[in-house]
């Protein structure tokens, strides 16, 4: 009971919090994918020049690294800010607790990897004749 007042805040911003996980992977499913279907020609030609599946898979998601890793950055600065903020409803967390805030990071960034995972496998089956003929 002591921490009944503390419980429902928490719920609630665990639930936002999960929430905007998914939101942010849909956000950058949706970038990388744009992106691919931008690229679709290049691809297709690398692809006919003998660029292996993989290699493909590779570029695309080294690609979609940076900004994620950029992000991921902003994002652990902005929670060290906010912590202080919010200092007041944690209970047994420091607001700059490195584990939790390297497990925070590594859920996103997991995240975010397999959210570009997905466009990227599906440049990789690209049929190169298709996308040249098109064009």
């Amino acid at each position: 009971e002591s921490m009944g007042y503390r419980r429902f805040p928490m719920l609630l911003l665990s639930l936002f919090s999960v929430l905007s996980l998914v939101l942010a992977a849909i956000g950058v499913y949706g970038v990388v994918n744009y992106v691919v279907s931008l690229r679709t020609r290049e691809i297709g030609i690398r692809m006919a020049l003998g660029a292996e599946p993989a290699a493909v898979v590779r570029m695309v998601v080294g690609r979609s690294l940076l900004p994620i890793v950029v992000g991921l950055a902003i994002g652990s600065a902005a929670a060290l800010f906010a912590g202080g903020l919010l200092e007041s409803l944690l209970y047994e967390v420091t607001p700059a607790d490195p584990a939790v805030l390297g497990l925070i990071a590594g859920i996103l960034g997991g995240a975010a990897v397999f959210a570009s995972v997905i466009p990227a496998r599906r440049a990789a089956r690209v049929d190169p004749l298709v996308v040249l003929r098109h064009e």
